[in-house]
């Protein structure tokens, strides 16, 4: 199905931090300007893979907390799957199976769920912010954009790296979960419980625009409360099975931009700003900063990627980034190196695999060589 196109807002409003009203609600979100994107870890039964959190949802809360629900009864759809498949969406359905999945095994009905009550209440998605508006076109939009903000927050990883790990056991406090959380976030996020255990994550957004083409900035939640208590929190296993997390990452980067992306060589998706994220065993594990050193702790640096020959060079604030004595390196007196991309990974002759001394924690920071250290590391595009 050939959709019509979003509304294009020129200079919009950020929601929730806008100074005058603004009339033109399909370039900004209200009364739903905080954007939530919420997320569940089922263990009973258990849903996903056991070392991923699973989507909840998108929610289009009011900046002070509040929220609307089912806003359109006439456009409660019950078939997002078959909307989704007239749209060429397989890809994205796939994702879906696997991470967006019902507590009962209903993911259909959980989908219908979670766009007539949430999705329904965005401003921005109203048939009437569209040229050329296609039946249902704002289903893929919502869908879509829901599953491309999960696929930045691994939430998973950003509380294992604090080694706040599932565990019939073990107990944490709010306090290490949320600061846990914070560290990788960058802001404040909401946890829920359930019987004592860590069942929900909410991240808070307000948006730059609409939300098919604007600008998620992050967030602190206004007016969220959690019901977990403040210590003895469980954090309970999942049974089932594991899924390599730089598999997913990949699978994401290359099956949302052109077909290239995938193929050894090249420049593949390398181009344009990014940040390269580190993965070492399966995980991701912090990215590289402006040096060009690893660090696990702190913010990514913007990394340009400019094609160049057979691949491209990469430049962050410091300078070109190049490779001199077996190390990267970033800097004003460097020499570009030409690398290349395999997969959606970095590549340096032919290999994607670079080393470090050890794997980098608090603000230690690693340098990357490409002979053989004690441990293993690549780096994987994240287009911004």
């Amino acid at each position: 199905t050939l959709a019509g196109s979003p509304k294009t807002c020129s200079n919009p409003q950020t929601s929730c931090k806008n100074t005058t009203a603004v009339s033109d609600l399909c370039c900004f979100n209200a009364p739903g300007g905080q954007l939530v994107q919420t997320q569940f870890w089922d263990t009973s039964p258990s849903t996903g893979p056991s070392n991923s959190w699973t989507i909840h949802g998108l929610w289009p809360d009011h900046c002070d907390g509040t929220y609307d629900s089912n806003c359109d009864a006439s456009r409660a759809y019950t078939n997002i799957t078959a909307i989704l498949q007239s749209y060429g969406k397989t890809d994205l359905l796939s994702y879906m199976n696997t991470y967006w999945v019902d507590i009962n095994g209903d993911d259909e009905s959980f989908w219908e769920h979670e766009w007539a009550k949430h999705g329904t209440c965005i401003s921005t998605l109203k048939p009437s912010c569209y040229t050329g508006y296609t039946p249902q076109e704002e289903i893929p939009d919502f869908f879509q954009k829901t599953v491309d903000l999960f696929k930045t927050l691994d939430s998973y990883t950003a509380l294992a790296n604090a080694g706040i790990v599932p565990s019939s056991s073990a107990t944490y406090t709010s306090a290490q979960i949320k600061a846990a959380l914070k560290s990788a976030y960058g802001f404040d996020v909401t946890i829920q419980c359930a019987s004592g255990a860590l069942d929900e994550i909410w991240y808070s957004y307000d948006v730059q625009g609409s939300v098919q083409t604007g600008l998620f900035v992050k967030a602190a939640p206004v007016g969220q409360s959690s019901s977990c208590s403040s210590t003895g929190i469980k954090y309970l296993p999942k049974s089932g099975t594991p899924v390599s997390i730089s598999t997913v990452k990949t699978t994401m980067t290359t099956s949302t931009t052109s077909a290239s992306s995938s193929s050894t060589g090249g420049s593949g998706i390398f181009s344009g700003s990014g940040y390269l994220n580190a993965f070492t065993s399966g995980s991701q594990t912090g990215c590289l900063i402006s040096a060009g050193t690893w660090y696990t702790s702190g913010t990514c640096a913007t990394y340009t990627a400019t094609a160049s020959g057979s691949g491209f060079t990469l430049k962050s604030s410091k300078g070109s980034c190049g490779i001199s004595s077996s190390t990267f390196t970033c800097g004003s007196g460097v020499t570009a190196t030409v690398f290349t991309a395999s997969g959606g990974y970095l590549s340096y002759g032919g290999s994607t695999t670079f080393y470090a001394a050890a794997v980098p924690s608090g603000s230690t920071q690693q340098t990357i060589y490409t002979t053989s250290q004690s441990v293993s590391v690549t780096f994987q595009w994240q287009a911004l």
